[in-house]
């Protein structure tokens, strides 16, 4: 294991909000994963592999005008990628840290903006085509529905300032955007290390104005640690009726996935560092099944010149069963998940002619509304062997919410571009234990207000300078009903950012960001407690900086690098834990990094090499018992193109062989070692 050392005393340097970020261009350098494309002038975003941009004049506003720190990573970076889950597809995003968990369904999840992911606070909002993914905790068990060779693109939003979406937005969000249209199909067969086979297959079909896409996985592996073999089934379908003008298109898309899996528990240090893919005894009955159901309806509109609606309607289902055991001292849990979410998103965008602006280089305007509605449940047993002994809770609840916002596009000269937007949402619901005999109402947070907004200065169309301000809010999942031990309010944050983009010459491009956001009294999850309950953090601080470097030297090489430098700390401790103030916020590193190379050797031949890697990180807020958590791990692989229609490719993960973990702290540390080296052979094939 490669362990960062953080010096005492050191900390990222305390920045104004109203400093913009000044950044020089490094020289050049040989190299790259894919094309780093960018879009001149008018906005802060990065584009990584093969991902087309194109303007649109109908729809909802591009993410690109947010104007925050947006990321798009294109198919080309992604599709290739041998992955268990789609998580690991977002170890190429800038900024973006994975915990890897290594316990079967529960494999791994992302997180970001000083924002941990142990499930605590879960910060991130995530998407699917635009559908919200996330289940009532916030937790992302749906990401697992996706397929890497069905994916078009993912949009990574970091910060505050986005107005779209509400709950679960605490940090920004991320998008998985799949494919549409077109006619195409292909597949992947992948066999590798640890008995892992893999199939994924894809067909588009267009004809005139219908469109059909069509999507199968499966997966079985034996897994790295004893006790850890599982198995998934995805499938998924889009169904989409296009008019012949172009100004209306509707459809259907449907996704199905589910997984069974073992899981070898955690292991003390000692035994975790001898003997890594060793399982205990008393953790071989511990595994889970999952079932996850997506269903969504989609138009899209041009109700008159310049005037667009979109709107989505889903269901989302949740069902999930897991065993787990954490020492040979406690009893087995039952944890289960039923969750059935119904929803609805809707968005009107009008976009003037610049004729009718009286003097304004540009203009646009957008609002929206949202309501989703939550009928879950999660009970939880006690058990020996998977066989239910007692009952330990039985957590019955609705959870409701809706909103709405507007956001403009202002451009009263060409290069200064202003968005200002706002958000309200409202929250509703009931809870129920009939174990307990309690039900409670949800506490009455009121309408949770949220202005945003953003300013981009472009002099020329070769550099940016943007600045923005938002605020986004947190609702504790367990400590959202009213009773009386907790009467806790909606955690708001604060955040702002400023940065530079340059693009100096077309072959390369950067960003560099500084970045800061202040929660007041932030809840998190009791993840161990039988309640489910949640507990008063309190005030906290996180800031950074954010540099992103894309090189392209010629046609046939490119490298990209990202660094992040962060700090998440307690500002004002809740009274029950004063000790805290000025402490570490638990299972956060001070850096993130990711950087990689490829290189086209011959018309058939590409090689790449890829690494991300991660500092060393407390286990609880009290900051006692060392730092844990730190990695660098480097992967290869070599592509090679046998025919138009046939491609070969051997994908070495974990190259060095290094020893990494996942720790976390009850009694003791508890310790999940991570995949040893492995490699995988695959075949490509288009038809």
């Amino acid at each position: 294991m490669l362990n960062t050392v953080t010096r005492a005393g050191r900390r990222v340097p305390s920045f104004s909000p109203c400093a913009l970020a000044v950044a020089g261009v490094l020289g050049l350098v040989c190299g790259r994963p894919a094309h780093a494309q960018t879009d001149a002038g008018g906005d802060s975003s990065l584009a990584l592999g093969s991902v087309e941009i194109v303007g649109k004049k109908i729809g909802p506003l591009a993410t690109r005008s947010v104007l925050s720190s947006v990321d798009i990573l294109g198919a080309g970076l992604l599709r290739d990628l041998q992955v268990k889950s789609a998580w690991e597809l977002f170890s190429r995003a800038p900024g973006v840290m994975l915990t890897a968990f290594g316990q079967g369904n529960e494999s791994g999840k992302l997180s970001f903006r000083g924002f941990n992911g142990e499930g605590e606070v879960n910060a991130v909002k995530l998407l699917v085509d635009g559908v919200p993914s996330n289940d009532n905790g916030g937790g992302m068990p749906l990401i697992g529905a996706v397929l890497p060779l069905e994916i078009q693109q993912i949009e990574v939003v970091r910060g505050t300032n986005d107005p779209r979406y509400g709950l679960h937005t605490i940090a920004g969000n991320a998008n998985i955007v799949t494919r549409a249209d077109g006619n195409y199909g292909e597949a992947r067969l992948a066999y590798g290390s640890f008995d892992t086979r893999q199939v994924q297959l894809v067909k588009g079909i267009e004809d005139g104005n219908w469109s059909q896409n069509y999507v199968f996985g499966y997966q079985d592996a034996g897994g790295y640690r004893e006790h850890s073999r599982s198995d998934a089934t995805t499938f998924a379908g889009k169904w989409f009726y296009s008019a012949d003008d172009g100004r209306l298109r509707v459809g259907l898309s449907a996704r199905h996935a589910e997984g069974n899996a073992q899981e070898p528990g955690y292991l003390t240090a000692a035994d975790a560092r001898d003997n890594p893919t060793a399982s205990y005894k008393y953790a071989q009955s511990d595994g889970a099944n999952r079932q996850l159901n997506q269903l969504s309806l989609h138009l899209d509109s041009e109700l008159a010149a310049q005037l667009s609606l979109s709107a989505k309607a889903y269901m989302n289902t949740i069902r999930d069963q897991r065993w787990l055991r954490f020492s040979p001292a406690a009893s087995q849990q039952e944890r289960a998940i039923d969750e059935t979410h119904y929803g609805f998103l809707g968005t009107l965008a009008y976009r003037p002619h610049t004729a009718a602006l009286g003097g304004l280089k540009g203009f646009s305007i957008e609002g929206g509304v949202s309501a989703e509605r939550q009928h879950d449940r999660s009970p939880r047993y006690n058990t020996v062997d998977q066989v239910r002994v007692s009952t330990a809770r039985d957590q019955r609840f609705t959870f409701d919410t809706a909103g709405a916002y507007v956001q403009a596009v202002i451009k009263p000269v060409e290069s200064l571009k202003l968005v200002p937007g706002f958000r309200i949402d409202k929250i509703d619901g009931s809870f129920s234990d009939p174990s307990k005999g309690v039900a409670y109402p949800i506490q009455d947070y009121g309408l949770i207000k949220q202005p945003k907004f953003s300013v981009v200065y472009s002099p020329s169309p070769r550099a940016s300078l943007y600045a923005n301000w938002g605020r986004s809010f947190q609702v504790g999942a367990g400590a959202a009903y009213q009773s009386n031990l907790n009467t806790l309010r909606p955690s708001l944050n604060d955040g702002w950012e400023s940065g530079l983009k340059l693009t100096p010459r077309d072959w390369i491009d950067g960003r560099v960001a500084l970045w800061e956001q202040r929660a007041t009294d932030e809840v998190k999850r009791r993840l161990n407690d039988p309640s489910g309950d949640s507990e008063n953090v309190g005030a906290t601080r996180r800031r950074g900086v954010d540099v992103q470097l894309n090189v392209r030297p010629d046609q046939r090489s490119s490298v990209w690098l990202a660094y992040s430098r962060q700090r998440a700390k307690i500002d004002r401790p809740d009274p029950a834990a004063p000790a805290t103030i000025n402490n570490e916020i638990d299972h956060v590193p001070r850096h993130v990094y990711t950087a990689g190379v490829d290189f086209q050797a011959t018309p058939a031949l590409k090689l790449s090499a890829w690494g991300n890697g991660q500092g060393n990180y407390y286990l609880s807020t009290a900051n006692t018992g060392g730092k844990f958590g730190g990695f660098v791990l480097l992967n290869a692989s070599a592509k090679y193109q046998l025919s138009p229609a046939v491609a070969l490719e051997l994908q070495l993960k974990n190259l060095a062989n290094r020893y990494y973990e996942y720790v976390w702290i009850n009694d003791q540390t508890r310790h999940a070692p991570g995949d040893g080296r492995a490699a995988y052979l695959s075949a490509n094939v288009t038809f």
